[in-house]
């Protein structure tokens, strides 16, 4: 009776043990489903473009020889974690013109790098508090021409433009990004002393820096349409409280790409820029004006592999 009394007693003691592995078991892997991720996403895109002319006993007349070379990249890094997000994106664009009457001379030459950090604000994940950072600049010396006199107007870091930005960002697809400021501290840089001494690009005579205080908004927007056509565009305006505050400087990019085949494709870019501060004649008949420029080319197409980075760690 006794070892049958113990028997019951050992099996009635060992009951609830299974169960509590069991339990525990069951926490273990709750817990590490709820590991924190990391998510870093690079990626990219670049172009070459190269076009070329001759002509011989044209009798419309035109260069004898033309060489246009354009190259454009994009580098983004994208962090993204809970609440929080991170964009980086590089632009670098260069372009070249080669012509028999005109000589040589630069098309295109400027790059710009961009760092928004953003906290997600509300439920759906599409409105963000975010603090913004752009900077634009060139690489080589700039000239205007006039009857084929080229007369000296830019060079590295003048004119560069830095920014710094507080505002929301509105983000209701993975294309589609519209950033709004009403607090936006611009610098307009001018290093080189000769084009400080002109007062150039609105910063005062002989200074190199020029504080700006306004608001900002910037709208970004890629998609693909279809499997052929690529475009990627980016508006921004600015206003400056301190000077003129109706005057709004534009800066507007469009870039497309048609694939002509896996490596290959016709590109074509757009862009305008207004700024009431760049003046364009001859005293006292300066003026502000709208700038435009176009590109079109045919040339290598390769698109930067994206790359995702998830790293766990358990909590």
């Amino acid at each position: 009776m006794l070892l049958v009394s113990t028997f019951f007693l050992v099996n009635a003691q060992e009951l609830p043990v299974t169960p509590l592995i069991t339990t525990t078991a069951k926490t273990v892997i709750k817990k590490e489903a709820d590991t924190t991720r990391w998510n870093w996403k690079r990626g990219g895109l670049v172009n070459f473009a190269l076009a070329q002319g001759s002509l011989s006993n044209w009798a419309a007349g035109g260069d004898n020889f033309s060489l246009t070379v354009s190259s454009y990249l994009n580098y983004f890094v994208y962090y993204q974690r809970k609440r929080i997000s991170w964009d980086n994106n590089l632009d670098i664009n260069l372009g070249y013109v080669q012509t028999t009457s005109l000589g040589g001379r630069k098309n295109d030459d400027r790059f710009g790098f961009t760092s928004k950090y953003g906290y997600k604000m509300d439920t759906t994940g599409k409105w963000f508090l975010s603090a913004l950072y752009d900077f634009r600049s060139q690489f080589f010396d700039g000239y205007t021409y006039n009857n084929n006199i080229g007369t000296f107007s830019s060079t590295v870091l003048s004119p560069a433009y830095a920014l710094l930005s507080l505002g929301f960002d509105y983000k209701p697809t993975n294309r589609l990004s519209v950033f709004l400021s009403p607090l936006t501290s611009r610098l307009v840089i001018v290093t080189n002393e000769i084009l400080s001494q002109q007062g150039a690009y609105g910063v005062d005579t002989g200074k190199h820096v020029k504080n700006e205080l306004g608001a900002f908004a910037t709208i970004n927007y890629k998609n693909d349409f279809g499997k052929s056509v690529n475009y990627k565009g980016r508006l921004d305006l600015f206003s400056n409280y301190l000077d003129h505050a109706q005057n709004i400087n534009v800066f507007m990019t469009n870039q497309f790409a048609f694939k002509i085949n896996k490596y290959f494709s016709a590109t074509y870019s757009l862009d305008f820029i207004y700024d009431d501060k760049v003046l364009f004649g001859t005293a006292p008949n300066q003026h502000a004006a709208l700038q435009t420029k176009s590109l079109l080319g045919i040339g290598f197409l390769k698109k930067l592999e994206v790359k995702k980075t998830l790293i766990h760690q358990v909590q």
